[in-house]
């Protein structure tokens, strides 16, 4: 099946960008297909403490919130639900593979899920109050699913589990605030030990020093350790993994044993994104099924992108975008072997 992400360009203050993309959303399917996906359990898993919700977000992003309360105006939406439908926090998740490999000069992953709960929408945002510009995909509207920033912070996560959970954020909302408020591989490590997490996932960074550093993280503790591959569990905290590892174990040995014969960024893209290397996966109806693989490059502040397999990436020059000049493409193409579309294309 034929799949589409579009690209969409924005610089201004935190709360106009929020009401531009709820103007956008009023005529775009998403909102309505996230209706009924999540339907009777919105209101009983979906949990907001409006207090505590502002009172956290003010602590870690600020502009974030502004964002928010844009989103609500444009959608005449009460900020209860608001903050449920794009606080990032509290927030059931649906589970996804991925698969990570960094080099010093760059970063390059697989986004594994469903294709019915990715949203279709590649962000280019330049705030003018405060914050970091960042590239990369959005999900649940504000958050991120992987990055780079102005400072050339790139950043990808991975699942490793949602039991055990706690009150926290969830993957997509810390991507976006460590990307906005971080410049360093150093800052985004302390930050992620502040920050609240919903449940346990493994952090990607990288930045123009060529140091890259997988963050352990769950609701309960943090640690860092210095690596360049990255899948679906913990090395550190162990006792946090789910019990069968065979997959994710075996994935990241044919990530290393693969990434050894790619002298380029090309060749390590296609070790990602050729289904013949057994990294790029089709367990599509397992919410395990490669739908993107991205690649960021922190020195050269450029950021690829494709949709499905075998794919030529579109490039993006990030530096240029910063310095004032739009992006050309409106929308990225490509194919999954799935049957059912995006949130974006279509009411499901």
């Amino acid at each position: 099946m034929n799949y589409f992400t579009d690209v969409i360009q924005y610089r201004g203050n935190h709360y106009d960008f929020g009401f531009y993309q709820g103007q956008s959303l009023k005529d775009s399917p998403i909102l309505k297909n996230r209706e009924k996906q999540w339907g009777p359990k919105k209101d009983r898993h979906f949990i907001i403490d409006k207090e505590r919700f502002e009172h956290v977000m003010e602590q870690f992003s600020p502009a974030i919130l502004k964002e928010i309360h844009g989103l609500a105006d444009a959608l005449n939406m009460n900020l209860i639900e608001a903050y449920r439908l794009f606080g990032g926090y509290y927030r059931e998740f649906v589970q996804s593979g991925c698969s990570i490999f960094t080099d010093p000069d760059f970063m390059v992953r697989n986004y594994d899920t469903n294709p019915m709960s990715y949203e279709g929408r590649y962000m280019l945002y330049q705030p003018t109050d405060q914050g970091y510009a960042v590239i990369g995909p959005s999900m649940q509207i504000t958050g991120r699913i992987d990055g780079m920033n102005e400072k050339g912070l790139a950043l990808g996560y991975n699942f490793t589990h949602s039991k055990k959970s706690s009150d926290g954020f969830l993957c997509n909302m810390i991507g976006r605030i460590i990307l906005e408020n971080c410049s360093t591989v150093e800052e985004a490590i302390n930050l992620l030990k502040e920050i609240p997490h919903r449940h346990s996932f493994s952090y990607v960074l990288l930045d123009p020093s060529g140091k890259s550093f997988v963050v352990e993280a769950s609701p309960r503790e943090v640690v860092a350790r210095q690596s360049n591959v990255c899948t679906n569990h913990f090395h550190v905290l162990d006792e946090e993994n789910r019990y069968r590892q065979d997959e994710t174990r075996q994935r990241e040995k044919t990530i290393k044993e693969q990434q050894k014969h790619a002298t380029n960024p090309m060749q390590a893209f296609r070790v990602m994104n050729n289904p013949q290397y057994d990294v790029f996966s089709k367990k599509y109806d397992a919410a395990a099924g490669t739908i993107h693989t991205a690649a960021y490059f922190p020195k050269e502040m450029k950021a690829w992108f494709a949709i499905g397999h075998n794919q030529l990436p579109v490039i993006f020059d990030f530096q240029k975008w910063l310095q004032g000049l739009d992006i050309r493409v409106k929308r990225m193409k490509g194919e999954l072997d799935y049957t059912k579309p995006f949130v974006n294309m279509e009411i499901l």
